[in-house]
């Protein structure tokens, strides 16, 4: 079951890195690169903010998205690095004595398995928010996050930099619902956000399971879409009918508080209620207060029961 896979970004990295102010490049302790790996990059030749620099001299983003580097990717950007050369330097900031990185760590780790000891690099001067946002962009421009880590990512900005979601957005060139769509399949269970980590559950499943409140029936139902092979649409059946079972649940056991008389008469109702809409309702009733619950299936359903009950649309 696959994902939807990913719109690109409305802003490119380059352009944000580029508005970034370059730092003063002032060369970095170095070695040779051990022959016979290559190192060689489009680097251009004497520009302002690019160096090369000692790999051990990098430490990783503490704002990194991305949870996890398949190994078998990382083997294949590093042959090709070997057979073509680093194609773009990687993205840093001084940190004290050592340089942190903003975009390029599967770069920075594949010039490392290579052991090759320097690696071209572009010095920007950025805050931690601009830092974290450029890379976080990175990552979904490049390879792309899976939709959790993506969530993470989104999560991170607004949490760590104090930013409400239209600014996260902004900083990383999404609209303000994509991130917030984004953030809520943080609301699942852990379970069901690794099926979603994994790709056996695509986003699309994920929203439809979120109209499930309780967590132990929502794993279920996730179980089931996962073993049965449901699509999107089979999977909106399936909870719509895992709420109207929790539902009558719910009413059956509220009935059951009240006295025998009441709750046969409340039975009553619910039943000519039911045959009138033909629509499956509850009825909550205590003697100063209830609701009616009228379950129904779509757009066309509730047009129809809209019609039965005089309400127009």
């Amino acid at each position: 079951m696959a994902a939807a896979p990913k719109s690109r970004l409305g802003r490119g990295l380059g352009g944000l890195i580029a508005a970034a102010k370059p730092a003063a490049s002032t060369p970095a302790p170095s070695s040779t690169p051990a022959a016979p790996v290559s190192a060689q990059s489009t680097l251009p030749s004497g520009a302002p903010g690019y160096l090369e620099i000692a790999t051990h001299l990098i430490v990783p983003s503490p704002y990194q998205a991305r949870r996890e580097i398949p190994a078998e990717q990382l083997k294949e950007l590093a042959e090709s690095i070997r057979a073509e050369g680093l194609l773009q330097p990687i993205v840093v900031r001084k940190l004290a004595d050592k340089y942190e990185l903003i975009a390029g760590e599967r770069r920075w780790r594949a010039f490392q398995q290579l052991k090759i000891k320097v690696i071209p690099a572009r010095l920007v001067e950025a805050s931690n928010a601009s830092a974290a946002a450029l890379g976080l962009i990175e990552n979904l421009q490049r390879e792309g996050l899976n939709p959790i880590e993506e969530a993470h990512g989104y999560a991170s900005l607004i949490r760590d930099f104090d930013l409400t979601q239209e600014t996260a957005a902004e900083r990383v060139g999404k609209g303000r619902a994509s991130v917030a769509n984004s953030l809520r399949l943080l609301a699942l269970d852990a379970d069901i956000q690794g099926y979603i980590a994994k790709n056996i559950l695509s986003v699309g499943h994920a929203k439809v399971l979120l109209g499930i409140e309780e967590s132990a029936q929502r794993t279920l139902c996730a179980r089931r879409v996962i073993e049965e092979g449901l699509s999107v649409r089979a999977t909106e059946k399936l909870v719509l009918t895992a709420k109207a079972s929790a539902g009558s649940k719910s009413a059956a056991a509220h009935t059951r508080k009240i006295p025998a008389q009441d709750a046969a008469a409340v039975a009553g109702i619910e039943k000519k209620l039911t045959s009138h809409l033909g629509a499956r309702v509850a009825v909550l009733h205590t003697p100063k207060k209830g609701r009616i619950v009228i379950e129904y299936r779509g757009n066309d359903d509730l047009q129809r029961l809209l019609e039965k009950l005089g309400v127009e649309s």
